[in-house]
């Protein structure tokens, strides 16, 4: 599956975006989702993930009840819709797609879009 996000852009603290990430291929459905991000000088973490049908997600903590995560199976779209935003929420954000739901660590994931980036202003 190849993978496209879009949707970055530079925002004041307490704005809001939204990210997309399109998949190319029919076995979207197949792939749990996950969103990354990478600071300046920092390694990739994990923001979120999305089961495969959607009805199941988790967090990082840090993002816990301002970042939801969403996907359109008939799109083949995964969403980031991220509130409240910090000047720590700067970075390059990524989507990934694996297999098994319920990872999160770069390694586990099999594809990877190029990355979106987000700054946020103080």
């Amino acid at each position: 599956v190849q993978l496209q996000a879009s949707g970055g852009g530079l925002v004041q603290a307490g704005g809001s975006l939204r990210l997309s990430c399109a998949a190319s291929g029919r076995t979207f459905s197949s792939y749990a989702m996950g969103w990354f991000r990478q600071a300046p000088g920092k390694e990739r973490e994990f923001v979120a993930a999305i089961s495969w049908g959607g009805g199941s997600t988790y967090y990082a903590d840090s993002v816990k009840g301002r970042f939801t995560i969403s996907r359109d199976n008939a799109k083949n779209t995964v969403y980031l819709q991220m509130n409240s935003l910090k000047p720590e929420d700067t970075a390059v954000y990524y989507c990934a797609a694996d297999w098994r739901f319920g990872t999160t660590t770069t390694a586990e994931y099999d594809y990877w879009g190029q990355g979106t980036l987000v700054t946020v202003s103080s």
